[in-house]
């Protein structure tokens, strides 16, 4: 029996926005063979150094973990898009500096589930839907510096990346701004499912799965 579990935020966490309906480690269940169980540890506005309480709770026959975490630690850092510049490289160089800060953050993260010692997946974050077009387009251009550091750091050590933005690229796909609806859960448990089903792990070879 395997036993995959999912750590991070509200991106797993989601039955507060569906109201009523399947949250994403329920649709996974339903997607999975009858071989796979699948467990909820992720938390409803965690952040990346939420993550060593989560794996501390972990199964003791858990055999794969999946993470999508970063995104409100992201959030945190948006205040930079509405603070005055004199230059557009001094909003650039203020950029790099936030994303150099995630960086540090992220790999700190990345060394605490791996030493967990199990076969871990990891995720992108996608792009908000706010309902302000410039406020929407402001977000994803500052988020594909993150998003960035995120394929980088996770190919870099060989490590499968599940891409949420193109997992997650309509509006429908959203309870909110922010949150995954019924549809984008079943987006999701769609790629970790896939993920799971034909991903060699034991190579230690990166690859990126998309809807």
């Amino acid at each position: 029996m395997n036993h995959v579990v999912l750590l991070g935020d509200s991106v797993f966490d989601n039955a507060a926005y569906v109201a009523g309906g399947p949250d994403v480690v329920t649709q996974l269940r339903e997607r999975l063979p009858a071989s796979w169980r699948a467990s909820l540890r992720a938390v409803d506005g965690s952040v990346m150094s939420s993550m060593p309480r989560q794996l501390a709770h972990l199964p003791d026959d858990a055999t794969h973990l999946v993470v999508s975490v970063g995104g409100n630690d992201a959030i945190a850092l948006s205040a930079v898009l509405g603070a005055p510049s004199s230059s557009v490289s001094g909003s650039l160089l203020r950029l790099a500096e936030l994303r150099d800060g995630f960086r540090r953050d992220y790999a700190a993260m990345l060394d605490e589930v791996t030493g967990a010692g199990l076969p871990a997946a990891f995720c992108t974050i996608y792009e908000p839907r706010y309902p302000d077009a410039a406020s929407r387009r402001a977000a994803a251009t500052a988020l594909a510096l993150i998003d960035d550091c995120i394929i980088r750091l996770l190919t870099d050590r060989g490590l499968p990346v599940i891409e949420l933005r193109s997992v997650c690229a309509d509006d429908a796909d959203f309870a909110n701004p922010i949150e995954p609806s019924v549809q984008g859960g079943g987006k999701i448990a769609d790629a970790i499912a896939r993920l799971l089903a034909e991903h060699e792990f034991g190579r230690g070879r990166s690859e990126i799965i998309t809807r």
